[in-house]
């Protein structure tokens, strides 16, 4: 576009945009673009998770080989340590304490060592959760994958260390006199359920973590205390039978998640662990807090993830 000016100069103006006017959201809108980082929606977001499932298994595994790959004994830490902690736990409760009231003398071994073996799976689960983020801001801020992949993958690298771990707790059973039964195929679906109930804590701690990197260092003292309380070393309802307690105490700590999950994975697997042990609808309080918590801890962190990496 060009016109003649007074002083018979031709001066040539630019031709006027199609978009001029527009705002920046109109703008957006008009050329299908989208802010960078934003939040898909739920749904899409769990698509998003299962195109990276293979990433996710592979990252799991990844970490877990690296784990000890500095340790001269390497893997074989899966099932020291808990093992030591289990030996540690009976010097202490089963022969200075007596913890094992209410618990035959020739079972409290393998329930002792099965109530350390499960609720590891779970203390591992959330200390990993904590860091998930937080601890590898390099990856987060990197590459655009969904950030839910970092926790999932650290609890699915505990729960293949549980089974990696699951061979010395079968060799423990067997030298104490419990041989497999049809009761052991309950194992698979208490883990699953305590797998779910360990993810949506991890995702709600990762969530946390990625903002209070300090809380990875108060999480131990809060898991410690939830140890202690979940009968790891005793049983809840013999250890306070003859204690001037309420009435509701033993029942809610009977139901915490934690000792529901032991509890399921004992009666599976200790053939004198019998019903009689186990608070009333223990299966139905079971799947109730692993829908809880894995649904809500999922929706908590999805409702962050375009803050994840930032300052």
């Amino acid at each position: 576009m060009s016109e003649t000016t007074h002083d018979g100069t031709v001066a040539v103006s630019a031709p006027v945009s199609p978009d001029e006017g527009l705002t920046s959201a109109e703008l957006a809108a008009k050329y299908g673009l989208s802010v960078s980082g934003a939040r898909p929606s739920l749904i899409e977001y769990v698509r998003q998770l299962w195109g990276r499932r293979h990433f996710i298994m592979a990252f799991s595994q990844a970490k877990l080989t690296a784990q000890y790959s500095q340790a001269k004994l390497g893997q074989l830490w899966q099932v020291a340590t808990p093992l030591l902690n289990a030996a540690v736990y009976f010097f202490i409760f089963g022969l200075l304490l007596d913890a094992k009231r209410g618990i035959p003398s020739d079972v409290y071994v393998p329930f002792l060592v099965t109530g350390v073996f499960v609720f590891t799976f779970t203390q591992s689960s959330v200390l990993a959760g904590v860091r998930a983020i937080s601890g590898n801001l390099g990856l987060v801020r990197a590459l655009h994958f969904p950030r839910a992949s970092l926790p999932i993958s650290f609890s699915l690298q505990q729960l293949q260390q549980l089974l990696f771990s699951m061979v010395v707790l079968v060799a423990v059973m067997l030298a104490f006199g419990s041989y497999p039964d049809w009761s052991w195929l309950l194992i698979g679906p208490a883990l699953l359920l305590q797998f779910v109930f360990n993810t949506g804590l991890a995702l709600i701690f990762a969530r946390m973590g990625s903002k209070t990197p300090d809380l990875a260092q108060l999480m131990p003292f809060v898991l410690r205390t939830w140890m202690y309380a979940s009968g790891v070393m005793f049983s809840i309802p013999a250890m306070l039978a003859d204690k001037d307690v309420p009435g509701w105490l033993p029942d809610l700590l009977q139901w915490n998640p934690a000792a529901v999950y032991m509890d399921l994975v004992r009666f599976a697997m200790i053939d004198e662990y019998d019903s009689t042990y186990l608070p009333p609808h223990i299966w139905a309080v079971g799947i109730g807090w692993a829908l809880l918590i894995g649904v809500a801890g999922f929706i908590y962190f999805w409702k962050a993830e375009e803050r994840y990496g930032r300052g």
